[in-house]
């Protein structure tokens, strides 16, 4: 399959290439194609701005969450039916996964797309040295094609033609110069951009304007046959109902090069020496492997009874700290368990309800999960955690994902009957996931504000950025994964939660250090960790699974 595509890279983060990949986007969208837009890495903010530029879902592309060969059957899924796709790249243009080489890199997935390379320059400072600055990316890597190059930040006419002039002699054409005016207004905050949900309206302004710029100063003609110069792929698409069926649970991936994976049969590997809880009902045989658990075994602390409900809001005004089933509003005497009504937990088709938390407080998603879980029989409804009162009728499972709700703490708290409802259907058994802003909501507090205090912990901003590619494997049983289940995922917060793991951990990390984080509690589980679904196969239908129970 041929989509004509390009990748927009740069040599270094604030060289401009997200201003000039979505101006890119806007623009040839203007002109009436049908653009494809991704972005490399785990960023979920950019992708806001693509989708708003080209009214298209916004996709990422990771070798690292999703695993190198995903990346072409990813790519061409979402760029079904297109006339082009623009890839915004990540960071500088090699930089890629810490200490594990060209991995996740923009180099790497160029070279995985098969995709010629637009390298975007900050020109400001600089005229004839741009040369020796493009020789030397162009050159660095036989296997990348850096087939053009936008010079960004052009102060005039004088300027620009110095740049071109240095340029002849590189062999890479130029293929725009766009003018340092004023900055199109993009917002920034502690972990980026400010997301497209909370400024919808200047967020168009700002892409109307990238656009114009870029109409302005580059040679869309011949980025385009540039983009069409590409070859064919020989992978076949990504296919959603395919990938949810590949297993009920995370499965090990083979041993590769860098050590992570497991055998190549469907049993998880256990890795970075934290020992999984064994299946209910078993214990260790000191003997080896696993014997039937005595009764005598079971105790309130066991894992067979999870106890850590500290703090869950009763349904009746209960004395926070009760224990599941110790009063208040429960599974057996409440005829809303969920904080829904309704008389079964799924739609008139049968199929479970899974409720997505989303507006402005919980952007962070990613396209393909909603697609997995669609694909494995459930209905997916997103609901507003700062408007809607009650989850949306006939709630099975809850997928609470990243955002901001430091930034919204007063009003998500203020919204208490949503935070009962939440905290019911925690209580109720029903399966919830909580990624990094989810996290939060589900502690007990938020900067000293009440949240839905189904977790242990306490949760506030912090002044240390905690960012970069994770190793895990599951300790317990979750509605995500089995016990021993290996998987990678990526950190991006400015929060910390105390305490940062619970007695029964969400997470063994070992790598790049090993420690616990996160929670499993119940059906609940909830970690910092962001992981891309489609690098895990059957993490949907396991997710579904259990929302049918």
């Amino acid at each position: 399959m041929n989509v004509p595509r390009l990748v927009i890279a740069a040599p270094a983060s604030g060289s401009g290439k997200t201003t000039v990949a979505t101006g890119l986007m806007r623009a040839f969208t203007d002109a009436g194609l049908a653009v494809s837009p991704h972005k490399v890495g785990p960023d979920y903010i950019d992708p806001g701005y693509h989708a708003l530029a080209t009214g298209r879902p916004g996709r990422n592309l990771d070798a690292y969450l999703c695993g190198p060969e995903r990346i072409a059957p990813l790519f061409l899924h979402g760029a079904a039916g297109c006339d082009l796709a623009v890839v915004e790249g990540v960071m500088g243009l090699f930089d890629g996964a810490s200490g594990q080489g060209e991995l996740a890199s923009t180099a790497h997935v160029a070279k995985l797309l098969k995709a010629p390379v637009v390298l975007v320059v900050d020109a400001s400072s600089q005229s004839r040295s741009v040369a020796a600055l493009v020789h030397g990316f162009a050159s660095w890597d036989p296997e990348v094609r850096v087939a053009g190059v936008i010079l960004n930040k052009v102060g005039s006419d004088r300027h620009e033609r110095l740049l071109r002039e240095a340029l002849d002699e590189s062999g890479v054409p130029v293929l725009g110069a766009v003018r340092r005016v004023g900055a199109v207004h993009t917002p920034s905050r502690h972990l980026g951009l400010i997301p497209v949900a909370e400024r919808r309206s200047d967020a168009l302004s700002a892409v109307a304007e990238q656009a114009s710029r870029v109409r302005e100063g580059c040679d869309l003609e011949g980025l385009l046959a540039l983009a069409r110069s590409a070859p064919p792929l020989a992978s076949a698409a990504w296919v959603p109902t395919v990938a949810a069926s590949g297993g009920s649970a995370l499965r090990a991936r083979p041993q590769s090069p860098d050590g992570l994976g497991g055998g190549a049969g469907d049993e998880p590997s256990i890795s970075g020496g934290y020992a999984p809880r064994p299946p209910r009902g078993f214990a260790p045989d000191p003997a080896g492997g696993l014997r039937p658990l005595d009764p005598q075994d079971v105790s309130p602390g066991a894992h067979s009874s999870p106890r850590l409900w500290a703090g869950v809001p009763q349904g009746d005004g209960g004395t926070p700290g009760r224990r599941l089933g110790e009063g208040g509003h429960n599974r057996t005497t409440d005829p809303h368990p969920h904080g829904v009504r309704g008389e079964a937990p799924a739609n008139a088709a049968g199929r479970p309800v899974i409720a997505i938390a989303a507006g402005p407080a919980f952007t962070f998603s990613y396209a393909e999960h909603t697609e997995l879980l669609q694909a494995a029989g459930a209905e997916v409804v997103p609901f507003d955690p700062l408007r809607d009162e009650r989850l949306p009728e006939h709630t099975a499972g809850l997928l609470i994902g990243g955002g901001f709700p430091e930034m919204y703490a007063h009003e998500l708290s203020a919204n208490e009957p949503l935070r009962e409802a939440v905290a019911a259907l925690a209580r109720g058994g029903a399966p919830i996931a909580a990624e990094c802003a989810g996290l939060l909501y589900l502690s007990r507090s938020l900067d000293g504000k009440p949240m839905c205090g189904v977790l242990p912990a306490e949760a506030r901003m912090s002044e240390r950025l905690t960012l970069g590619y994770r190793e895990a494997v599951a300790i317990a049983d979750n509605p995500l994964a089995v016990a021993g289940t290996r998987v990678r995922g990526h950190e991006f917060h400015r929060t910390v939660v105390e305490p940062g793991a619970g007695e029964a951990p969400a997470w063994g990390f070992t790598h790049p250090e090993r420690r616990t984080e996160g929670f499993v509690l119940g059906g609940v589980h909830a970690s910092y960790l962001h992981t891309h679904w489609a690098g895990s196969p059957g993490t949907a239908r396991r997710f579904v699974a259990a929302s049918r129970r």
